[in-house]
């Protein structure tokens, strides 16, 4: 794959923990590529590792040894501060729990990627507003984050990452807590997003029917990785 139509490259990816005397491999001599407005399944039982590497590529965890490359960043180089300006701007995260701020209504909790990197009240809650029209909850803005419902909240997260206009969007099990028929409206919704916003996007996800719908999938077992076809995945 030529280089300008790479989102994320991986190579060599490995990541051990100590545990007393002995050493812990979660995985090892991981490689693969994100093409450009690609959507990428990664599969896998629970405790394979799918969240470490999710946060590994978002630059929030670090390798044992090997090298993530985004845009023009080697994620192995930045400084803490370069990291977390990485994240804030060229990734955006959802994750099985919504993580919103409950004492913060939902427009102020999708504003806040923007207030923290400087940008005006005024500036980031027009963004925000135009974000909650985007996934449906323009009526619900001024609401908090416990009274929205469940499909609700997750919609607010995607609004909320994709406020910075990230070129990359990781999602971790986005639709783990939700009912099969809200979960299947969020998984639309991100489909659309990704679409519409031309996202390189990253899914970890137990469901297979929506891995089914991704461009490819990976599957991580045993600590390493390979890819298999999305039809070859069972119901």
């Amino acid at each position: 794959m030529h280089l300008n139509q790479q989102a994320l490259r991986v190579e060599g990816l490995r990541k051990s923990f100590r545990s007393g005397a002995s050493e812990l491999v979660l995985f090892d001599n991981l490689s693969f590529e994100l093409a450009r407005g690609e959507m990428l399944a990664i599969v896998g039982a629970s405790g394979a590792g799918k969240s470490t590497l999710l946060h590994i590529l978002g630059a929030v965890d670090k390798p044992s040894t090997g090298e993530i490359y985004c845009a023009q960043f080697r994620l192995s180089s930045l400084s803490e501060n370069a990291a977390a300006d990485f994240r804030n701007r060229e990734v955006g995260f959802v994750w099985q729990f919504h993580y919103l701020l409950p004492e913060f209504t939902a427009l102020e909790n999708i504003a806040m990627p923007l207030l923290m990197r400087g940008d005006s009240k005024a500036n980031a809650e027009k963004e925000a507003l135009q974000w909650l029209q985007e996934v449906g909850l323009a009526q619900r803005s001024h609401h908090r984050a416990g009274e929205l419902s469940g499909g609700e909240q997750q919609r607010a997260a995607l609004a909320r990452a994709l406020i910075t206009k990230p070129k990359i969007l990781l999602a971790d099990e986005p639709t783990g807590d939700l009912d099969s028929r809200t979960a299947d409206t969020v998984f639309e919704l991100i489909a659309r997003l990704h679409s519409d916003f031309q996202l390189s996007s990253v899914i970890a996800t137990h469901n297979f029917g929506f891995a089914r719908r991704c461009h490819r999938v990976l599957r991580l077992e045993n600590g390493k990785i390979e890819e298999i076809a999305p039809a070859s995945l069972a119901e």
